[in-house]
């Protein structure tokens, strides 16, 4: 069994800054890819950031050079760093990740966090 736990959400005003963590743990193989969606009420999710287990990142144009995605592999963490945060961020950030539990199936699988709530006030 595989969980992704959030932490690091809150309540911040315009400009301020947070920084977001997700530890995957369980019987993990090996994880591709790790990244950050997020949700606001009557909105799709959308993707915020994304990085490879080479360090590759990708990010939202509406992210970009304010959020930082970053990631430990020894502790199957990633962090997103956010900053001049805006109204507009508010919303509930997922971590996901895609991995393997076993090497036999060579079969990755996604997997989402419960979500952790980021609320920017004006």
């Amino acid at each position: 069994q595989v969980q992704l736990v959030e932490s690091g959400g809150g309540l911040v005003q315009a400009g301020g800054s947070l920084r977001l963590c997700c530890a995957a743990s369980g019987s993990i193989f090996s994880i591709n890819a790790m990244g950050w969606y997020r949700q606001a009420p009557g909105k799709q999710r959308e993707l915020v950031a994304v990085i490879t287990s080479g360090g590759s990142t990708n990010y939202g144009d509406y992210v970009k050079g304010r959020f930082t995605i970053s990631r430990d592999n020894a502790k199957n963490t990633v962090y997103l760093q956010m900053n001049s945060l805006k109204p507009e961020d508010t919303a509930v950030y997922y971590c996901h990740a895609t991995l393997r539990t076993d090497y036999a199936s060579g079969v990755y699988n996604n997997y989402w966090g419960q979500g952790t709530q980021v609320t920017v006030s004006s």
